[in-house]
């Protein structure tokens, strides 16, 4: 588990591109450039300077199981500085991330808790889940969480969260037949897709409940893996060979490292991959449908502005954000040798070229 604040522009957009496709020596340098970088964070939460002092900046504590910043963080931080705050002056970022290993999230919210966090940011729900299990009284303000909060026990209802959670939910949940679809339209050969996914999460089980739903419909095979460590997430896309399926499927969460084994998989096999999210596919994934997370973040901002005019979370409604976008990389496009239809490549929000 590693700490550190987001400083400036050109961190922020290094840390962004942060991802771990593996146990090896690039995963290895990207951690000792970050403790480098950023080994000040503890200090800077750990000032002891009371939540009540209007002299000092509003701490928001970022709780992740990923492996550095969010793009449901980065729209934060933006939000909150186009409503007119000012990092370092009004509002710093401390992160605490987890490298895909939900159990070690309590323990961060706990420190977060005990270093004196005025607000609680989670991107996931797990991180949800360990923030509000470790306090009642901080503000906490999800951002990117993917199914019904309420279903999910988070909150009471949208118009009333109730206790000290609040936040913006997407629509990720209920997208898989679309993903299937779209892949199946960029790569019309399409007819066997492997899943991957932790068997432990009721969220990414009933995903592969849609999925199912989905394959069946448009007459592919859904080669379903479901996972219950990291080693054993590692072994299985590790044993994935080009001719056994005609793509891959990665779940959205980062549990288990599974997309970033997904990501080496398709990348060393040649094999087209779908995400959820269009930060993959600036790391070389093929095609991402699914929610902009960045402007889940982004829209998480004005509730995080209430909150700190004093405004109690429990009566700030939830919000959906509804945006879904469409990204092709073009270079992985050009590798995989795929000729995709002008009309598709029409319908993309981002084109990475």
């Amino acid at each position: 588990m590693s700490d550190f604040f987001i400083a400036d522009g050109s961190v922020r957009k290094l840390l962004a591109r942060a991802v771990c496709t593996g146990k090896g020596g690039d995963q290895i340098r990207m951690a000792a450039l970050v403790i480098v970088l950023l080994m000040v964070s503890s200090a800077l939460l750990a000032s002891g300077v009371s939540a009540a002092d209007p002299a000092r900046p509003i701490r928001i504590g970022a709780l992740n199981a990923s492996w550095g910043p969010t793009p449901a963080l980065i729209g934060l931080k933006d939000g909150l500085q186009e409503l007119g705050y000012r990092e370092n002056e009004d509002f710093v970022i401390g992160v605490r991330f987890t490298q895909g290993d939900r159990g070690a999230l309590p323990a961060a919210a706990r420190e977060l808790v005990q270093l004196g966090a005025d607000i609680i940011f989670v991107p996931v729900m797990h991180a949800a889940e360990a923030a509000r299990m470790a306090t009642s009284k901080i503000p906490i303000v999800f951002a990117g969480i993917s199914g019904d909060p309420v279903d999910l026990g988070l909150i009471q209802s949208y118009a009333r969260p109730g206790g000290n959670i609040t936040g913006v939910t997407d629509l990720d949940l209920g997208l898989g037949p679309k993903r299937l679809e779209i892949f199946q339209e960029m790569l019309p050969g399409l007819k066997r897709v492997l899943f991957p996914y932790d068997a432990s999460t009721p969220y990414t089980v009933a995903v592969a409940k849609d999925y199912r739903y989905g394959a069946r419909r448009l007459g592919i095979v859904l080669v379903e893996k479901a996972v219950r460590t990291q080693d054993e997430a590692q072994v299985t896309l590790d044993e994935v060979r080009k001719g056994d399926v005609d793509g891959i499927l990665s779940p959205s969460g980062v549990g288990l490292n599974i997309p970033g084994f997904v990501l080496q998989a398709a990348t060393r096999r040649g094999i087209p991959s779908m995400f959820g999210q269009s930060f993959w596919v600036e790391q070389g994934a093929l095609v991402s449908y699914g929610p902009n997370l960045y402007a889940s973040g982004h829209q998480a901002a004005r509730l995080v502005d209430k909150i700190l005019k004093g405004t109690d979370p429990a009566v700030i409604p939830v919000e959906v954000n509804p945006k879904i976008e469409l990204s092709i990389n073009l270079k992985t496009m050009k590798k995989l040798g795929l000729t995709v239809a002008p009309e598709m490549l029409y319908r993309a929000d981002r084109l990475v070229r």
